[in-house]
């Protein structure tokens, strides 16, 4: 502890009895080591060393509030890390989307800083892709649940998206995303196939007679000509 204060080095504290399947969630022995790690927080404070907490894997979606409520209050705020939480256990290959749930509502919830999970787990070591993809799933996450938080600032690109699908202005669309490439090198499929993908009054999901958009603006258009007339 003296060596870390001299240091500055914050304590990062795993904990070794996290869930590793639905069953073992919210358990006595998961509970029993949080009042440890609480205990360890209040040293380290005392001691004038900065911790933050390791959070469980495998939650059922209903319980993880309470599993975050509950940190918070067992280790007096300390900073809530979470991997996951995997919300179901039969989906490998599919555990950034069973992952990114649970950690959506982990950071609506209170947690600080979500660990990514890539497609892999269970099965294996991600390769490039798969890192990507639990990345990108986790920004969503986390973005997600600070939208939730109503945190200053946190919808103005959600916003900005917005404006940028009824104005058709597919490059804004691109900037606002959290993936451009992808969103990107997917609208250029569809307009391999079409030239509506490419269109400045509709978009490809509806076609020209169904947009909602471009009817929406056709209504305002009639309704300011008859205002004027």
């Amino acid at each position: 502890m003296d060596i870390l204060a001299e240091h500055d080095v914050t304590v990062s504290l795993g904990d070794g009895m996290r869930p590793g399947c639905l069953a073992d969630a919210s358990d006595a022995a998961q509970f029993g080591e949080l009042d440890v790690l609480g205990e360890l927080v209040e040293r380290c404070r005392k001691r004038g060393v900065q911790a933050m907490v390791e959070g469980p894997g495998h939650v059922p979606f209903d319980q993880i509030k309470a599993n975050m409520e509950r940190e918070q209050a067992v280790c007096g705020g300390a900073p809530f890390y979470v991997l996951g939480p995997v919300v179901t256990d039969i989906a490998p290959g599919y555990d950034h989307i069973t992952s990114a749930i649970g950690a959506t509502a982990a950071a609506t919830y209170g947690a600080s800083l979500l660990c990514y999970v890539t497609p892999a787990e269970h099965l294996g070591l991600p390769d490039a892709g798969e890192v990507h993809r639990g990345c990108i799933a986790y920004k969503i996450a986390a973005h997600a649940g600070d939208v939730a938080r109503g945190l200053p600032g946190a919808r103005d690109r959600d916003d900005a998206m917005a404006d940028a699908r009824a104005s058709f202005d597919w490059e804004r669309q691109f900037a606002c995303s959290l993936d451009p490439k992808r969103a990107k090198s997917r609208w250029l499929e569809t307009r391999a196939f079409t030239d509506e993908a490419h269109a400045d009054d509709h978009c490809s999901m509806c076609g020209k007679e169904f947009c909602a958009v471009r009817t929406s603006r056709r209504v305002k258009a009639l309704a300011a000509k008859n205002a004027i007339g």
